[in-house]
């Protein structure tokens, strides 16, 4: 058991300002509390994704999605940061290229750049989603190669 001066050391170390050069302790570990269907729906409504688009990207069957809009579940951290990361990546694209459909129409066209091919399906992978960010950053700079 601890000792009530450790526990005002422990809450006070959690609270204290963090030095140059230091790590604030916090007790958050995750930018994600819980992120449910509706969440998700937020999301998936933005763009024209069928629900088999979305399970193959996500990895998840189209009846597991649709058992998670029945009970508005909550999904398992490694769908959610799925979701987020191809999130940001049609954020990205509507900036670059000015408007969703324009982007879409894009990716749909099997963009190439120096790594290879790009395509929707490179939304399946983190890999693919870094690769689609980084030639993302290219054409807004420029470098389209």
């Amino acid at each position: 058991m601890t000792k009530p001066m450790e526990k005002k050391y422990i809450k006070k170390s959690i609270q204290s300002k963090p030095q140059s050069g230091t790590l604030k302790l916090s007790h958050k570990l995750s930018p994600v509390k819980d992120f449910n269907y509706k969440d998700f729906k937020k999301i998936a409504d933005k763009v024209p994704f069928t629900l088999q688009q979305w399970s193959d990207i996500l990895h998840i069957s189209e009846r597991t999605l649709q058992r998670y809009a029945k009970a508005n579940s909550n999904f398992p951290f490694t769908v959610v940061d799925r979701i987020l990361q191809i999130n940001k990546v049609i954020k990205r694209g509507t900036e670059v290229f000015g408007d969703l459909y324009k982007f879409l129409s894009w990716l749909k066209s099997d963009p190439y750049m120096l790594e290879g091919r790009l395509s929707f399906q490179s939304l399946r992978s983190i890999e693919g989603i870094n690769l689609l960010l980084t030639q993302l950053g290219r054409i807004e700079h420029g470098l389209f190669a």
